[in-house]
């Protein structure tokens, strides 16, 4: 009377357990002996062998390639990881600004405070305004680098390689359990032994030449892959080309911009005799035309100390009144605040026309 076991709800079946013990022990076996050279391996033809070559150099290369861009777009590795948390979250990063936003947002704030109508603040103010436009550029730039070049490179290794890896370890046990056939039916003496090694040859060759023409088949698709890949290099050379042709655009528009406002020299001040020189030259506003013997009202642009008791210091963006005096060169006038005169430069002023 034969006695069987029923096989419990929510157990594994035992005699699937031991087939599979079994299975593992043997492929075991098999790579040991292989290692110690006391049992024959099946040899890749060597197509299969260079796709496999193939395989692993890109899927190296695009692993060092995606972070060493990842580097190059965000250094911060903190932010790194909170975007890649967001991603395997399937959700979108927060907005963030960037350093050169926020710098640009502050030149502004500083504008501002200084006052737009300023020599000073306007300056800042057309900083910062293009340091913003810089930032923008920047986020277009890192988003359409991250979709077009970054993005297929991760669908990559987290698609088709995880599938290549998969069937690739399917293939070598595949192999191993068909050389561990060939090894039993070596070793085979009765008859009925030689005649259920080959059978079990039979059908794992079978499963060994399925499951490699399966393998053969994604190791082929990296050859697309590549081309893919390629494509997507050069979205990022076009992409990083219109980031600099922008960025080298705005700061062009900004320096044209500082050219035509009130310049900022830097006056060297040289001691001759006891007086104190300035560079020659009138600032746009202030010309013979506008300068008269009668008083205008003229705004300060920079400030001034006196070389002496006959000159009048001066303070950035006051107002003061001027005049043309006998005896002073085209470069100087003389300057009232309240009770107090003195000669002063005509560069360090903008006549006001009231």
């Amino acid at each position: 009377m034969e006695f069987r076991v029923p096989k419990l709800s929510g157990f594994p079946d035992m005699r699937q357990l031991t087939s599979d013990a079994t299975t593992i022990f043997s492929r075991a076996r098999q790579y040991t002996e292989e290692k110690l050279g006391s049992a024959e391996k099946t040899e890749y033809d060597a197509n299969f062998e260079n796709l496999q070559i193939r395989y692993d150099k890109t899927k190296q290369w695009t692993e060092k390639l995606k972070s060493e861009m990842e580097v190059a777009l965000q250094p911060n590795p903190n932010t790194r990881m909170e975007d890649f948390v967001y991603m395997k979250l399937d959700r979108k990063p927060p907005e963030r600004i960037n350093n050169i936003e926020r710098l640009g947002m502050t030149m502004i704030e500083a504008g501002n405070d200084f006052g737009p109508g300023t020599s000073y603040g306007g300056v800042l103010l057309k900083c910062g305004e293009t340091q913003m436009k810089l930032g923008q550029a920047e986020q277009s730039f890192l988003q359409t680098t991250m979709q077009n070049y970054l993005l297929p490179l991760n669908n990559f290794l987290e698609g088709d390689c995880k599938t290549i890896q998969k069937e690739r370890k399917t293939l070598e046990k595949k192999r191993l359990d068909l050389d561990a056939c060939k090894n039993r039916l070596k070793k085979a003496r009765s008859l009925e032994a030689r005649q259920t090694a080959e059978s079990e040859l039979r059908i794992a060759q079978t499963d060994f030449d399925r499951q490699q023409e399966i393998t053969r088949l994604l190791l082929e698709g990296v050859s697309s892959t590549q081309a893919h890949h390629s494509r997507s290099l050069n979205e990022f050379v076009d992409a990083q080309t219109e980031y600099f042709a922008k960025c080298y655009q705005y700061m062009k528009d900004l320096q044209e911009q500082l050219r035509n406002t009130e310049p900022s020299p830097i006056f060297s001040r040289a001691v001759s005799g006891g007086r104190s020189s300035v560079p020659l030259g009138n600032i746009t506003g202030v010309t013979s035309a506008t300068l008269s013997s009668s008083k205008k009202r003229a705004r300060v642009l920079y400030d001034y100390d006196a070389a002496d008791t006959t000159e009048l210091s001066l303070l950035a963006d006051e107002i003061i009144l001027v005049y043309e005096a006998p005896g002073l060169v085209s470069d100087w006038m003389m300057g009232q605040r309240g009770t107090s005169s003195g000669k002063v430069p005509t560069s360090y002023l903008s006549i006001l026309n009231d």
